[in-house]
């Protein structure tokens, strides 16, 4: 038998470190524990199952567990490891459905465990009709749930990305929905002035914001599910369903159990390699903790992109390669109803709260030549540093083709351009696609001026 790597979760970071290593060295043993009935899925793609723009479930399986054994991995479904034995190298491990334990030795061990929705500390959070949304089994679940027909009103805790994106697929199936988010606006990664377009297009298509509130309470009725959803200021929302929209927290309760010690940002503590202070022992994904290239603190994001470099980054070095994950700018975009929003770098708060002090710049102007049919309006905000103008983050909101330019400003920010050198990129140019002065390039102009200015008052 060959050097035995256990695997446990076999979703993005977990099932591309098991690929990665079982492709680099094919005498491995690889071993993948994954709790759900899935592998390789897509979590981001939930929402849009659940609303009907994704068909089927089987559309968000990038890699089915008959793939994963076709190239050698052995996949354990419906397996949850309960616990990791460090100094006799097993985990153990209970079949979820029947109800087996058993034990799996380890040479080499990867946590992808992932993270779980936050769910605030409220009487009644526990009841039956609370859902979150962060595994394959929680979507089918909701889903059915909303095909029950015994759903009306929906109320939506939390008005991040995943909160949003759920509320809007609860209003396309026709019910009644509202958000309750304790911010001001919206989705509170974005600056305020972007968060307010956000909440425009929210009520545009008829969900209710309820903001500077948060749930104090869950009310249920005489079969013990919820009924309603109470709030700090005394609303009393009434509820079929609740949905957690509050984001999540790295699921590192085995580790901890374990003695693999977490970093300051409450995810497992890993080297550029990936490898925890725990000799033989790998982590990867949403449980884990990232730089921050601009604030350089350690920081829990919990996306499908990092999860899969992170993931095929362990698996490289497990199969006796060299690879580093360099760390995370922050980057995001979404879709809420007809509105495109993205962001990248720092935030003003986040700016703030890493010590810069920084210029800002918005500019409004139209996604392609404002004379040609299917224009549309779009808003680039820039924060530079003061003095020396490197961009330190940017916030993109529009319609039809707009938020796709933060990858062009994430790749600026990702190099320390400064916008005065933003401002001379070649950027592509035709009526259909871009006004002859693009939005991105407008907006490193008034920041580049900003930045001018500023340094004319010093």
């Amino acid at each position: 038998m060959g050097r035995r790597v256990i695997v446990i979760g076999g979703d993005a970071a977990g099932a591309s470190a098991a690929s990665q290593a079982k492709k680099r060295q094919p005498e491995l043993d690889v071993v993948m524990f994954e709790r759900g009935r899935a592998t390789s899925y897509s979590a981001c793609g939930i929402p849009y199952w659940i609303g009907g723009t994704v068909g089927s479930e089987a559309e968000l399986i990038a890699r089915s567990p008959d793939e994963h054994r076709a190239a050698g991995i052995d996949v354990r479904l419906r397996t949850e490891v309960t616990s990791i034995e460090l100094d006799r190298r097993v985990v153990l491990w209970r079949d979820v459905q029947g109800g087996g334990t058993g034990a799996e030795p380890f040479d080499e061990l990867v946590y992808a465990a992932g993270s779980v929705p936050m769910r605030p500390q409220v009487p009644g959070m526990g009841a039956a009709g609370v859902y979150g949304v962060q595994t394959l089994d929680d979507g089918a679940a909701l889903r059915a749930e909303l095909d029950s027909g015994r759903v009306r009103n929906v109320v939506v805790v939390g008005g991040g990305y995943i909160g949003l994106e759920i509320a809007e697929a609860c209003r396309i199936r026709g019910l009644q929905v509202t958000v309750v988010d304790r911010s001001a606006t919206p989705v509170g990664t974005f600056d305020p002035d972007i968060g307010a377009f956000i909440a425009d297009a929210v009520r545009g298509v008829g969900i209710d914001l309820v903001l500077s509130d948060e749930v104090v309470a869950v009310q249920t009725n005489s079969h013990g599910r919820a009924r309603a959803v109470v709030t700090a200021s005394g609303r009393e929302l009434p509820a079929d369903l609740v949905v957690l929209g509050l984001g999540v927290r790295p699921n590192v309760g085995l580790a901890q159990q374990a003695g693999i010690p977490l970093g300051t940002s409450g995810g497992i503590a890993v080297d550029v390699r990936m490898r925890t202070t725990v000799d033989g022992v790998w982590a990867a994904g949403d449980c884990v903790e990232s730089r921050h290239r601009l604030s350089s603190q350690p920081v829990v994001v919990a996306l499908g992109t990092h999860a899969n470099k992170q993931g095929r980054v362990a698996g490289i070095n497990i199969g006796g390669g060299y690879a580093t994950f360099p760390g995370v700018i922050g980057t995001a975009i979404t879709k809420v109803c007809d509105l495109e929003v993205a962001r990248t770098g720092l935030s003003s708060q986040e700016a703030l709260a890493a010590g810069y002090s920084f210029v800002t710049a918005s500019v409004d102007s139209t996604t392609k030549a404002g004379y040609f049919p299917g224009s549309q309006p779009i808003r680039v905000k820039m924060i530079a540093e003061r003095r020396s103008g490197r961009l330190l983050g940017a916030q993109v909101v529009g319609r039809q083709a707009a938020a796709k330019r933060i990858d062009a400003l994430a790749v600026c920010i990702w190099n320390e351009m400064t916008v005065d050198q933003i401002l001379s990129l070649d950027l592509a140019y035709a009526p259909p696609f871009a006004p002859v002065w693009d939005p991105v390039l407008i907006a490193a102009r008034k920041a580049f001026e900003a930045v001018e200015a500023d340094v004319d008052h010093l």
